[in-house]
């Protein structure tokens, strides 16, 4: 033990960023725990999509959406999810809804404000088309 109050006495700079890296980890951890939101894998998200007929939005922008998408996937606007403007999905509230963008990564903001507007079942595809595409899964254009 007294060679670790040592070192870290010595190299105080490699121990602080030691320590941040531990706080950032269990917070990232504990946060995702009790968060309503799910991440879905490609195989989890087309058992959702074939067994309790969930909804794919696309977010992506529009050409990227004429190039490829899910099939059945409704693509919405921008400028909606920034508003926080979901009409039109009203009839969908209380169906589950998967999100999907290119890799996975800005789908999450766009889900946690659908859950925030009282859509129930809001999920998000680990990994967005390119995991979907990677997986060799079909597509429509």
């Amino acid at each position: 033990m007294e060679q670790v109050i040592e070192f870290a006495t010595n190299h105080y700079i490699l121990a602080g960023l030691f320590v941040a890296l531990l706080v950032a980890l269990l917070y990232s951890t504990v946060a995702g725990s009790f968060s309503k939101l799910k991440e879905l894998s490609t195989h989890e998200a087309t058992l959702l999509m074939n067994k309790d007929d969930a909804m794919v939005l696309d977010i992506r922008p529009v050409a990227e959406f004429k190039k490829g998408h899910i099939l059945g996937a409704k693509q919405i606007k921008a400028e909606q999810v920034t508003k926080g403007d979901f009409t039109g999905l009203e009839k969908q509230k209380d169906k589950p809804i998967i999100v999907v963008c290119a890799m996975g990564m800005t789908c999450k903001r766009t889900a946690n404000q659908m859950l925030k507007e009282g859509f129930e079942q809001v999920s998000v595809l680990k990994g967005g088309m390119n995991a979907w595409q990677g997986a060799s899964l079909p597509i429509s254009k």
